[in-house]
């Protein structure tokens, strides 16, 4: 977050901060929600045992069914303008997008306004140039040579 909040301040471009002191704030709590839901689904993908994935699953399942709840209208956390939230959680999605359908499915099956959000990011150009070409194989061998039982 340090990068993008200076990347924010130093660049040109698109906001990607609310001007409005409370819409900013309520975005920065989220954005702090998204770094424990990323650690949560970072302790998933990465299980070796079948006990801590279905519990870190459940965790990080709690906590898209919270997000299901407060999502507005529209492709973007906040609706049609993507901010920083949506940064946040651009590349947590993206594993889901490498890793076994059914387990995905699974995770997000019954949250349809997280699934468009989801997939509005997946689209969305600057997430997909956000990495090579060859990511998803790296991330893959990763899931391999840490034997993560989501490496199949």
């Amino acid at each position: 977050m340090v990068i993008c909040e200076y990347l924010e301040e130093t660049q040109g471009g698109a906001r990607l901060y609310s001007e409005d002191a409370l819409s900013r704030a309520q975005q920065r709590a989220w954005i702090e929600y998204g770094t424990a839901a990323l650690a949560e689904a970072w302790q998933l993908l990465n299980a070796k045992d079948r006990a801590t994935a279905d519990a870190k699953r459940a965790a990080f399942r709690n906590r898209l069914e919270r997000l299901e709840d407060v999502r507005d209208q529209g492709p973007y956390f906040s609706g049609s303008t993507f901010s920083m939230v949506d940064a946040v959680f651009a590349p947590l999605f993206r594993y889901f997008d490498l890793i076994n359908p059914t387990v995905t499915q699974m995770i997000f099956q019954g949250l349809p306004r997280v699934s468009i959000w989801r997939e509005a990011l997946a689209l969305r150009a600057s997430v997909v140039a956000a990495v090579g070409r060859d990511y998803g194989r790296r991330f893959k061998q990763h899931l391999v040579e840490h034997q993560a039982i989501l490496a199949d």
